[in-house]
């Protein structure tokens, strides 16, 4: 343990809980006159001038962050709405604004990433050396033939060369499709052979905790299956055995070999593909996204800016986000490197090979701004704040949470535990869909609220729609997005009418529409929207409990159940019921080596009743090792219902733990094996 952390003695078991049950009266916290002090922003007047013109405002930002190779002579094209335009004309290179400018501007010994693998293994990477690197490769790509338009895809693990990967893609104009390591050769085989990717980008092997994971040998019998894949470049890894097939597959270095070293980025078309990326898939088939460039730069580069208060010359930032979802695209890659600040990235899950190997790394490295997922953040509740308390936290100047709400209570375990009560928190809210956040507090503006999202970004309009249509104030509804934004998505990929549909159909048929000049995008999630303006989301529109004539957002109640001391984290689910149409049923973890019982089942039922209502008491809970998670952190809802009805899982490979479904399934089973046939829910109807 570090002296500091020593001499600070930190809030621990009895005296934390009450410090935490004391905040919990707390609504809000104003910014500290510290932090005001040193901001970016600090006035209210951002975004009267936003409102005042938002178009002109969104010109002034892409203006002013990003190099242009050529002007724009149109910021919004609204003529073929919702397919919206952004920056007509402009042309750029995303590579060159994420390592060129900063290299040519005499900061290229500037480190870009500090690296440390699941070993022990450390590396830094400069701005110099990723640009070298990622040049080097875009010409590799180019002398296989693959140029601008062709589909590249990426399948590896959180190391540098995944970022040089994206940007050598980006370099030549071959928007890139970064696939989870962790998802399946199947589920790899359908993204590749959906957008016809040429090239894939990949590695010899990984690590999966002390395994090693020869992932090119695993992965060759789909490869062999896709017509479309011309080139196949391997990164070495970890030693892995990786058979390789002439005429396709090279090595990373014989590539780099091949193409020469040179590659000037291309000038490109503001609205030219980025990249394309499949939504998680927790409902129904998934969606293919396709971000542009001028468009998602320039709203990716102003919220990485703002809302975390990146200084280049001081901030160690970490966002524990994987390339292969948005948020690693946006957070962990993009966004970072066009402000030229250090980042972080860590190979491996929190708890390998500890469960305090985070804290020993924001120690290491002096990281300075904090960037994770509420269920990542449950998780350190269930382990026990010992952990964290163990090493010297005090480099944490601004904390940010992002992937689903989270709960208040959880907030403040974040904010007093990991941010000793000094750090900001700020919890973001945005989509794969959305390219950028667009609810989220300004750090130096804004009170935060335990639990809510925040105010609007300046130039972002949403509101809260009831069924008819209608906006409401203070109670749950649709959130809907009035206004378009730059990074929003350009369509789906193949499916444009289902973008239109998807998107901005959901009020068609009720004049919605026509209420406004432009038509708004429907995000899917229940939300409200309190007297102060703060944004509370609360999960899924789908996500909602009906009991009797009361509807209860599961979001809401999982919200009440952990704010139990015991309680780690909760997912809760609508099963039918013959008298009340449903009631909810509860899959609930417990913090430590906590087991469950019938007087901690009453105590959180009282927590429920006490907060909720009556309507909201669950009346079957489930104690669970763990819950149905994405790799992102999302709880698959969907699965559990499944558990509950007997339903078939069918691909669960998107899981963080596909194990975990067999552990839920005899836990559920356990717990109908001790009620009376009467007891138990109606039939799930057939499909």
């Amino acid at each position: 343990m570090s002296k500091l952390a020593a001499r600070q003695a930190p809030l621990l078991g009895v005296a934390l809980e009450r410090e935490l049950q004391r905040l919990l009266a707390v609504e809000s916290f104003e910014p500290s006159a510290e932090f005001r002090a040193q901001a970016l922003i600090t006035d209210e007047s951002v975004y009267e001038e936003a409102e005042r013109d938002y178009e002109g405002w969104w010109a002034r930002q892409a203006g002013e962050l990003l190099d242009w190779i050529a002007p724009w002579h149109t910021v919004l094209d609204q003529s073929d709405a919702p397919n919206y335009r952004w920056f007509l004309g402009g042309r750029l290179n995303a590579s060159y604004n994420c390592l060129d400018r900063h290299v040519l501007a005499g900061r290229g010994e500037r480190v870009a990433y500090h690296w440390h693998g699941q070993l022990g293994e450390e590396r830094a990477v400069t701005y110099a050396e990723l640009l070298h690197e990622a040049e080097a490769l875009a010409a590799g790509l180019r002398a296989r033939g693959i140029g601008a338009g062709d589909v590249v895809a990426i399948y590896m693990p959180m190391v540098p060369e995944v970022v040089a990967a994206m940007l050598a893609c980006a370099r030549i104009g071959a928007p890139h499709n970064v696939v989870f390591l962790g998802s399946s050769p199947q589920t790899l085989h359908q993204q590749l052979s959906y957008s016809e990717a040429v090239g894939l980008i990949t590695v010899d092997g990984a690590l999966q905790r002390d395994a090693t994971r020869a992932v090119k040998q695993e992965i060759d019998p789909v490869l062999d299956e896709l017509a479309s894949l011309e080139t196949v470049i391997v990164r070495r890894h970890r030693e892995a055995s990786c058979p390789m097939r002439p005429g396709r597959d090279l090595w990373w270095d014989e590539a780099v070999a091949a193409g020469g070293g040179s590659c000037p980025p291309e000038s490109l078309d503001a609205e030219h593909p980025l990249f394309l990326l499949y939504t998680s898939g927790s409902t129904g088939k998934p969606k293919v996204v396709v971000h542009s460039t001028g468009g998602y730069l320039t709203g990716v580069h102003w919220t990485s800016k703002y809302v975390f208060d990146l200084k280049p010359e001081s901030d160690v930032f970490w966002c524990t986000a994987d390339a292969g979802w948005v948020t690693g695209h946006s957070y962990s890659t993009y966004g970072p490197l066009m402000n030229g600040v250090t980042s972080m990235m860590y190979e491996g899950p929190p708890d390998h090979p500890h469960r305090a190997i985070w804290w020993e790394l924001v120690e290491r490295s002096r990281v300075t701004v904090l960037y994770t997922a509420p269920t990542i953040i449950r998780s350190f509740i269930s382990w026990g704040a010992e952990l964290p308390a163990g090493y010297d936290l005090s480099s944490l100047r601004l904390l940010g949470t992002v992937g689903e709400p989270i709960n208040p209570k959880a907030w403040l375990w974040y904010r007093t535990v990991i941010g000793g009560g000094r750090c900001p928190i700020v919890d973001t809210w945005w989509q794969t869909e959305t390219g950028a956040m667009l609810i989220a507090p300004l750090p130096g503006v804004v009170a935060t609220k335990p639990g809510a999202a925040g105010r609007p970004l300046p130039a972002i309009l949403p509101e809260v729609l009831d069924d008819d249509g209608d906006p409401v104030l203070g109670e749950q509804g649709a959130l809907v997005l009035r206004r378009p934004w730059p990074s929003m998505l350009r369509t789906l990929y193949k499916e444009n009418e289902r973008y239109r549909q998807t998107y901005f159909g959901r009020f068609d048929d009720r004049s919605y529409f026509g209420r406004f000049a432009e038509p708004a995008y429907y995000v899917g999630d229940a939300a409200r929207v309190d007297a102060d303006g703060h944004f509370w989301i609360e999960g899924r529109v789908d996500d909602v409990i009906t009991v009797g004539s009361e509807r209860l957002p599961s979001a809401r109640i999982e919200s009440a159940i952990v704010a139990h001391p015991k309680v780690a984290e909760a997912g809760v689910i609508g099963l039918r019921d013959r008298e009340r149409g449903q009631i909810a049923c509860a899959f609930v973890t417990l913090v430590g080596d906590t087991q469950g019982s019938p007087q901690l089942e009453q105590e959180i039922r009282e927590v429920v009743l006490e907060r909720l209502g009556e309507a909201a008491v669950p009346r079957r809970i489930v104690w669970a090792v763990d819950l149905a998670k994405t790799r992102s952190g999302k709880i698959m809802r969907r699965l559990l219902r499944n558990v509950a009805y007997g339903l078939d899982p069918g691909d669960v490979t998107t899981l963080r733990d596909p194990r975990v479904m067999d552990d839920l399934e005899r836990s559920f089973a356990a717990v109908v094996a001790t009620e009376s046939p009467e007891s138990r829910p109606a039939p799930q109807p057939a499909k």
